[in-house]
């Protein structure tokens, strides 16, 4: 066919039917009115569309390599959600094993002390009728929480329960200004009264104004009578400053406290006091001492050659020139 101006038309127009009837199919879906057309044309054209494919090879695998980075597109797409899933799992793995060992360290702290606890978790901070320093847990009434149970976890005393509903508590925590607690001194015995101070060190008054303490001392719970609110032998805290005495009947001394307050997650309440007071076994062991370095120096031994007297500081040797320039073994 030559390429004239009517062999153009033809061909536009072909062109212009081709894309109206693949219209309507695609809008008859499979109740397409050409489906028989193009079935008989499938088959009538079916060896003819292999031999084109052939030779349009190159464009079909530039088409091909255009689908498959979309393709590809979509998996790296799937593949950076899986990744953030599983990052997100890991983290919340993390977060589990975290929580794992804050639990054991609790049942730890029970074993040793002898005490029988309801696990709870944090809920809440605060509470809606005041100021005061006070969490709240998922475990109330219906789990045998009462009134006046001492709260602990895996580092020592958290506070004691005020307030009770059938499925949650809350708990005055130790820092609170209005909270106070007996304490006991781990070996002297000595006994006070430990007060919250919010964010600062806990203030104990020792009842013995002479007695001998420093920084680095523990103290404990002395507990109460019934132990309500407090069971006795739960780590309270470690001294840090010591006012001198007064003169006094008491002597303050400032406690930082065993617990953070500000990140509390995995608690214990008390359901059921210790037989005996296990005073100091619930404490944990005290780090050892860094090992001191001690450095020796040893002086280098004399020189030989070197005549006694010789070369003393603030001394010249014979026959050298002072600073002025002069030697001394000749006259002005």
């Amino acid at each position: 066919m030559r390429d004239t101006r009517e062999s153009r038309l033809l061909l536009v127009l072909l062109v212009a039917i081709a894309f109206a009837l693949i219209t309507v199919d695609i809008r008859g879906g499979e109740e397409s009115p050409v489906d028989g057309a193009r079935q008989a044309a499938a088959a009538a054209f079916g060896p003819i569309e292999n031999g084109v494919a052939a030779a349009v090879d190159p464009i079909g695998n530039a088409i091909g390599a255009v689908r498959d980075s979309g393709e590809r597109h979509t998996r790296i797409a799937a593949l950076e959600r899986e990744n953030a899933a599983l990052k997100a799992k890991l983290g919340s793995d993390d977060r589990n094993r975290s929580r794992l060992a804050e639990f054991d360290a609790m049942l730890k702290k029970a074993g040793a002390g002898q005490y029988g606890i309801k696990g709870a978790e944090v809920i809440a901070i605060g509470a809606a009728q005041g100021f005061s320093w006070t969490v709240t847990i998922d475990a109330g009434a219906d789990d045998g929480i009462r009134r006046d149970m001492t709260v602990l976890n895996g580092a020592g005393l958290v506070g004691r329960v005020t307030t009770v509903g059938p499925s949650t508590a809350t708990v005055l925590l130790a820092s609170d200004p209005d909270f106070t607690v007996g304490t006991r001194m781990e070996k002297t015995d000595e006994l006070g009264f430990a007060t919250g101070q919010g964010n600062g060190p806990l203030l104990v008054q020792l009842l013995n104004g002479k007695a001998k303490v420093k920084a680095g001392d523990r103290l404990v719970t002395f507990g109460s009578q019934a132990n309500k609110p407090f069971v006795p032998g739960v780590p309270i805290g470690e001294i840090v400053r010591v006012d001198p005495p007064g003169g006094g009947l008491t002597r303050n001394v400032y406690v930082r406290p065993f617990v953070g307050f500000t990140k509390l997650d995995i608690v214990g309440v008390v359901v059921q006091a210790p037989r005996t007071d296990p005073r100091d076994m619930v404490l944990p062991p005290k780090p050892r001492p860094a090992p001191t370095v001690t450095v020796t120096v040893t002086p280098p031994p004399p020189d030989p050659e070197q005549q006694p007297g010789q070369e003393q500081a603030g001394q010249q040797p014979p026959g050298r020139t002072p600073a002025d320039g002069r030697n001394p073994q000749q006259g002005d």
